[in-house]
């Protein structure tokens, strides 16, 4: 099958596990003998790790404007004179002119395609009315259009439902985790000796310092865990995404400054290093599709605690990967952390049985069928309706 990615970044640093995801589910596709090629833009593109995705065609146009809405006229010209058939157009992420495009040609040309929104499809954070008149104008049309909405989690399914789509449109597929990458771990230690954390008991953040990610929330609530002892540290790990000011104003306020390190974005190896020297891994975010960080750690051994109001403490519930906190509450999570802490044996047995359930259930070699299952739904039923695909 020759399927065609659309992705709005190609850069991990900058767009976190929605590119990890698109990267090694082309991976494993080309592995499976399918035609693969990735649509992206320029803009912070890592050209070396687009550059090492075996089997992959990886096609990055000039993004104009970016200021939030990134204007890519490139793939209007590449749709015209891709010289070989989609069968299948792959659309991560819901708001783009990106979309906009491959959902005009793929109408036009008859290709099915697959919205894959990644937990983009609500209004609450930034541009607002800059969101809804996107979705009035067109995002409503490519929603309806699309052969299929895919959704990671309950909470991403009840997205699409809310937003209109049918029901029988909606599928879930739980995001497959490539658990080959974490067979060999780094020995423990090096994390700590680069970062000069000693023995100290290290909680962990891993993701953007954004405002959607709770740091706020996290940092209060490991101030009433560290006031009282001095054998804590909380490590962020991560770029800054226009939060970090703001986190550092909180920091100073709890009195902090010592019992916190910024590592800045960690990726491969010394990604890896950090959760393997983490005590805890911790994510509070306000919102969160799925637990890819979490479930990270998870493969690592290490314990995690999550928000459950979100999609990712959705995750970690069903295969009870570890602990929850409701948002907000710091008397909760300081009581959570100290438990974490306090009791490793349990703490890490529960991640070493978690572990070994995304081992068998949740591969990529386990769940890449699923897609492909989508994929060859989709194509069967524009072919009853008698349409032709996208030729040149």
């Amino acid at each position: 099958m020759r399927i065609l990615h659309a992705s709005l970044f190609f850069s991990v640093k900058h767009a976190g596990g929605t590119v990890d995801l698109i990267y090694k589910l082309a991976r494993a596709q080309s592995a499976r003998g399918h035609d693969v090629c990735v649509y992206t833009g320029d803009f912070r593109l890592d050209a070396a790790y687009a550059a090492s995705l075996r089997g992959a065609r990886v096609r990055a146009f000039r993004s104009w404007l970016n200021f939030g809405f990134y204007l890519m006229p490139g793939p209007v010209l590449a749709a015209r004179k891709e010289r070989r058939r989609f069968d299948l157009i792959h659309l991560h992420c819901y708001r783009s002119f990106q979309n906009v495009v491959l959902h005009y040609f793929a109408k036009r040309r008859g290709i099915p395609f697959v919205m894959d929104s990644h937990g983009s499809l609500p209004k609450f954070v930034r541009k607002r009315r800059l969101k809804a008149l996107f979705d009035l104008l067109v995002g409503r049309r490519i929603l309806r259009d699309a052969a299929r909405c895919i959704g990671e989690t309950e909470l991403g399914v009840n997205e699409y439902l809310e937003a209109g789509v049918a029901k029988d449109k909606v599928v879930l597929i739980p995001p497959p985790f490539p658990v080959e990458d974490f067979r060999t771990l780094p020995q423990p230690g090096q994390f700590r000796a680069r970062f000069g954390i000693g023995d100290r008991r290290l909680v962990m953040f891993l993701g953007r310092i954004h405002w959607i990610k709770g740091l706020d929330f996290l940092v209060e609530g490991f101030a009433d865990l560290a006031k009282p002892r001095d054998d804590v540290l909380l490590a962020v790990v991560g770029p800054d995404d226009g939060y970090r000011t703001a986190l550092e104003q909180i920091i100073e306020r709890e009195g902090l400054a010592a019992k916190v390190r910024f590592t800045g974005f960690l990726g491969g190896e010394d990604k890896l290093a950090a959760l393997v020297d983490a005590d805890v891994v911790v994510q509070t975010s306000r919102y969160e599709q799925g637990a890819w960080a979490p479930f990270e750690a998870v493969l690592c051994g290490t314990p995690i605690v999550v928000s459950r109001n979100s999609g990712a403490g959705e995750d970690v519930k069903r295969i009870d990967a570890g602990y929850l906190v409701d948002f907000g509450d710091r008397a909760e999570l300081r009581d959570t952390l100290a438990y974490v802490l306090d009791h490793p044996d349990e703490a890490r047995q529960k991640a070493r049985t978690a572990k070994a359930y995304i081992e068998a259930n949740l591969s990529m070699a386990n769940r890449i069928r699923d897609y492909e299952v989508l994929y060859e739904e989709c194509v069967a039923e524009r072919r009853r309706d008698g349409r032709r695909g996208w030729r040149s």
